[in-house]
Order: C-alpha cells, then sequence, then structure tokens
C-alpha cells in the first residue's frame, strides 16, 4: 500500500485515483498519521440470469387480452407534448 501525504493527495489526486482503479490502496497521512485510504468500490455480483426458457405462448395470450392502440404513435406523442399530460 503506497502512502502520501494530505499536500501530495490534493496535488495528484487525479493519478491517485487512476492508480485505484487499476487495483492500488492509498494511503493518505498527515504528520505520519493515516487520516484516509483510497481503494477501489466492492463490485457487486451479477444477478443470476433467468435459466427457464420464455413461455412464448403465455405472452401471446397476455398480448391478445391487451386493447388494440386507435391512434398513431406521433398522435399520441403530439397530444402529450401540445399539454394533455397536465
Amino acid at each position: 500500500m503506497a502512502a502520501v501525504s494530505v499536500a501530495e493527495a490534493q496535488e495528484k489526486l487525479d493519478e491517485l485515483i487512476d492508480r485505484v482503479a487499476r487495483g492500488e490502496t492509498v494511503e493518505i497521512v498527515r504528520d505520519g498519521e493515516p487520516v484516509a485510504t483510497l481503494r477501489a468500490p466492492e463490485r457487486k455480483p451479477e444477478p443470476a440470469r433467468r435459466k427457464e426458457p420464455v413461455d412464448l405462448e403465455r405472452l401471446k395470450a397476455i398480448r391478445d387480452q391487451m386493447p388494440v392502440q386507435t391512434e398513431s404513435a406521433g398522435e399520441f406523442m403530439r397530444k402529450v407534448r401540445d399539454g394533455e399530460r397536465y
């Protein structure tokens, strides 16, 4: 672990952040006593992906129950833009 003074940390913060991003830990000291430690955050594991296949027939059944959109996307967006949303 590298140790740097507060003054040096202020001057070279960008460089210290780059070092930490590469996996180093940097200790900041004042009058020889540690006052802060810079280290990269712990990475959270990615969530597990869904292993079962998507049931397409069930999705189609849900879609078939939805009402048909009567206006075009352009008309809808014009209404939103022109203030109908308020």
